[in-house]
């Protein structure tokens, strides 16, 4: 569905089909961007493993710290390779809470090959710090790369998924308590749909699900 059918279909569905509308044309292209939003971290719909920009970042000689695409959210899969390797070699997604718990020195470590990554909400710091360039290779969770803004514009989440968009537009619509059509009992109907269609919203912090902090009897030492 393009976005133009899209608001068609909310407008058909909130009775709002006149002119002067009740809801202006860019009130509601944003609910709809919301919703795509919403929708791919509910439901974690868009796993990208091939977009250069998403899913690789340059390593540097002694440079621990990197930043994430700003639209990755979560990390399913994290590789590094370095330039003297003709193969990657997996990192661990952990927190600095189990590093500390593991090997309280692991600051202070000397430039080695990287093990783990510990991912805050926007940057990526690599333990041990890398001793040589390279390339991180990510296959990670992410939020659409482009805004809904022309009317041919269509969602990047599948096709299947695009009518019950709709319901967070009309959720959005319905609970604006300054407008015409407001309808709280509506509103509340239409995001149960959404949720019961997509899930719910997850934690905030969303990498504690994923992260390889598995409980171990040996204290780990870097080398």
């Amino acid at each position: 569905m393009t976005l133009q059918d899209l608001i068609a279909l909310f407008r058909c569905d909130a009775k709002d089909v006149e002119e002067p509308y009740l809801w202006g044309e860019t009130q509601v292209v944003g609910w709809f961007n919301e919703a795509q939003s919403e929708a791919a971290v509910r439901g974690r719909l868009l796993l990208d493993d091939s977009t250069p920009a998403v899913c690789e970042i340059a390593v540097a000689a002694d440079i621990a710290s990197y930043q994430l695409h700003p639209k990755v959210y979560e990390i399913a899969h994290l590789r590094f390779v370095g330039a003297s390797a003709s193969e990657g070699r997996e990192l661990s997604v952990v927190s600095r809470e189990y590093l500390d718990r593991k090997d309280p020195h692991w600051r202070d470590r000397c430039s080695d090959e990287p093990r783990f990554a510990i991912q805050s909400e926007t940057r990526l710091r690599l333990v041990p710090t890398p001793r040589e360039v390279g390339m991180l290779r990510l296959e990670a969770y992410r939020l659409p790369l482009k805004q809904l803004t022309h009317c041919h514009d269509k969602p990047e989440i599948h096709e299947a998924h695009h009518a019950y968009l709709v319901h967070w537009a009309l959720y959005r619509a319905f609970g604006q308590p300054d407008a015409d059509g407001f309808d709280p009992g509506k509103s509340q109907q239409s995001y149960s749909v959404f949720e019961g269609y997509f899930g719910m919203r997850p934690d905030s912090d969303l990498r504690r699900a994923t992260r390889h902090d598995q409980p171990h009897t040996n204290v780990i030492h870097l080398p």
